[in-house]
């Protein structure tokens, strides 16, 4: 039993794991093992709280360690995804040798600060049915798979664009710490009527994802992120 309680802790180790190996492929410029790695450290983080759950844990180390690790695997690796793509736009390339231009591409770490400050909100809050901003996962997943979005679409002369890219680092960085409500996909039963925006919305994923596979995942977020500004709107 007592190995059984240990079972969270070590997931979420491991998940801390998969974002340190993510971390190195992504200073190497391998973007494309990061993101797999990012989802491999993300099975780990919700099979961590499942077994949690299931066991009854109720552990404040178990909670610590799970946002340090949701740190590293979920904004330290989008802060590295979003430094590299402002490092390879025109603006910094042309100007390489300008000292102020060398340090643009650290705008990409606001990520990180951002996400900090966004697990540290979530563990003080009361837990609610919905999110308050942006969860990191969610927002990992929109970044770490734009490289893909690139590649499939052939529009890698859109993201040389220096206010591009770094627009979407000030977007991520704001819907991360902002206080939108955002609606979470773990279902209190299988009611349709309750649930059918969630339904809806796994529906719309996976046909994305079959049409355009990995590439679709930007683009499925920023679907979840238009839902929920809408459902505050109207």
């Amino acid at each position: 039993m007592i190995l059984l309680r240990f079972i969270p802790n070590f997931l979420t180790l491991t998940n801390l794991f998969f974002g340190c190996l993510a971390v190195y492929y992504g200073i190497m410029g391998d973007l494309e093992t990061l993101a797999y790695l990012v989802l491999a450290g993300m099975f780990c983080d919700f099979f961590d709280g499942f077994f949690a759950r299931q066991f009854k844990i109720d552990s404040q180390l178990g909670i610590q360690l799970d946002s340090l690790s949701d740190l590293v695997t979920f904004g330290l690796t989008s802060s590295v995804v979003m430094l590299q793509l402002i490092e390879s736009s025109s603006y910094v390339v042309n100007n390489s040798s300008s000292t102020y231009v060398k340090f643009v591409p650290f705008i990409a770490f606001l990520i990180t600060v951002a996400s900090s400050y966004r697990l540290a909100k979530f563990n003080v809050n009361s837990i609610d049915s919905n999110f308050k901003g942006l969860p990191t996962p969610a927002n990992a997943l929109l970044i770490v798979f734009i490289p893909f979005f690139i590649d499939y679409f052939e529009i890698s002369a859109l993201f040389q664009n220096i206010y591009l890219v770094v627009f979407i680092v000030l977007i991520s960085s704001s819907l991360l710490v902002s206080n939108l409500n955002m609606f979470s996909f773990k279902l209190k039963n299988l009611s349709f009527k309750e649930n059918k925006l969630i339904y809806l919305f796994v529906l719309v994923s996976i046909l994305f994802i079959a049409v355009f596979g990995f590439a679709s995942i930007p683009i499925i977020v920023v679907i979840y992120i238009i839902t929920n500004f809408l459902r505050f709107i109207l």
